[in-house]
């Protein structure tokens, strides 16, 4: 039933999505339009903020860069590269890569949502090279995981409200995580996803006549080039000294880290792939071939990421966050509040893809409602978390490393995509409304 249901929405989104890059355009251009309209801003005003903003997220656009390079990299060294493809060979059938790669993405995102995408999408590879299945369900798989990232250990609203100082104390005081990430209904939410959504993309699985099938020659990495050891130049690039030093000093500082209680954050995920694979390359001329293949999947990253940044700023300080919001939940009860907190965080999620950034938009107007109805404030808070984790689903804006590890699309996946949003739409709003 659900091959049948996917069928038409893969067929639809192949032919009319267009480029992330595009997207964004189209994107910027609607923002602008309801910034006009709806918050009555001049367009000298929004072009204005839209400027303003449009090199915000250059820092996290760096990070996001790090996360496909620095996971490209340490995943093709020997030891992990045969790993991963160790593990692939456990599934023996189609049926088995699609769960075998969700539940692996599921348990990496709940980890670390950056962890997640680059894993989720590398082990896809491994799969593809062992088994026959359709490539694009493959992959649709494996980004499938991240939906459960911000119920995860690097959640970012609730770690944020567990903080003392957060910047909404003075409303709500500080949240322990045992009232969010690990609250009862949080734990059944993240266990009933475990289970669908490997069935889910089992079911989707099309028929051999429809399946898109990658063969596994263009699956491989590009060997490395003979090596030359003619200079003295050359033998410091063929030199595992060099990498056994500078490796070693970079664990030794991970190692200090999490014995002084450091936390698993987006810098420490970058910082760990990146020496790890400094070590186990051995060379530095194998760890350069290496970035050589990674760096080219990241050009919409760089594009792209400065467009949001600017719809972004658009969105907040022309109070079009604040009005979408307000409006979702102008028809709340405190039973029905958590529920309309998530649709709405959903919907600002595809204008402001940022799960702190987001917060900082949503919180303001959510946590007075919530006091007002004395609704749930932790509850309010996890669902304005999985509002933005909901529909990264069918954002290309966190697909995109996913995609350039992989060699897809956004089109070749995001149609399998939309069955996911709608199945776990409606999981999660059951289980905030009615799981204690």
């Amino acid at each position: 039933m659900l091959n049948r249901a996917a069928r038409p929405f893969v067929k639809l989104v192949e032919r009319y999505l267009p480029d992330p890059y595009i997207f964004v355009l189209l994107l910027t251009l609607v923002v602008f339009a309801a910034a006009m309209l709806v918050e009555q801003q001049s367009a000298l005003t929004v072009v204005e903020q839209w400027g303003d903003g449009f090199w915000g997220l250059l820092s996290f656009s760096m990070q996001m860069l790090l996360v496909l390079v620095t996971g490209f990299m340490l995943a093709s060294t020997p030891l992990v590269k045969g790993a991963l493809e160790k593990l692939a060979t456990t599934a023996h059938s189609a049926g088995r890569a699609i769960v075998l790669v969700t539940l692996v993405s599921l348990v990496a995102s709940w980890i670390n949502w950056g962890f997640g995408l680059v894993v989720g999408a590398l082990f896809a590879k491994a799969l593809a090279r062992q088994v026959r299945v359709d490539y694009r369900l493959l992959v649709a798989s494996a980004y499938s995981g991240f939906v459960v990232w911000h119920g995860g250990l690097a959640g970012s609203v609730p770690l944020t409200i567990a903080t003392p100082g957060h910047f909404t104390e003075n409303q709500i005081g500080v949240i322990d995580t045992s009232d969010t990430l690990f609250a009862n209904f949080n734990l059944v939410l993240l266990g009933i996803l475990f289970i669908v959504m490997p069935l889910v993309n089992r079911l989707m699985m099309p028929g051999d006549q429809d399946a898109v099938i990658v063969e596994k020659d263009k699956l491989q990495d590009e060997p490395l080039p003979p090596c030359e050891d003619h200079r003295p130049a050359d033998k410091l690039e063929n030199s595992p000294v060099l990498a056994l030093l500078i490796g070693a000093a970079g664990l030794i500082y991970l190692v200090s880290y999490f014995w002084q209680g450091g936390s698993l954050n987006l810098n420490i995920v970058n910082y760990l792939f990146l020496f790890c694979a400094i070590v186990l390359h051995g060379t530095p001329r194998s760890l350069l071939h290496s970035l050589q293949q990674a760096i080219s999947g990241g050009a919409g990253i760089v594009i792209q990421f400065p467009f949001y940044a600017g719809i972004m700023a658009v969105m907040v300080q022309s109070g079009l966050a604040q009005s979408m919001s307000q409006w979702l939940i102008s028809f709340a009860t405190a039973d029905s509040l958590p529920v309309w907190s998530f649709i709405s965080a959903g919907i600002v999620n595809i204008f402001v893809p940022s799960g702190g950034g987001q917060w900082a938009v949503q919180a303001p107007v959510m946590l007075p409602a919530a006091l007002e109805l004395g609704a749930q404030v932790n509850r309010v808070a996890m669902a304005v978390a999985w509002g933005d984790a909901w529909t990264n689903l069918i954002q290309p804006f966190w697909a995109l490393p996913v995609l350039a590890i992989a060699g897809l699309k956004a089109r070749d996946i995001m149609g399998f995509c939309l069955i996911q949003l709608l199945i776990t739409g409606v999981i999660i709003s059951l289980v905030l409304r009615f799981v204690g």
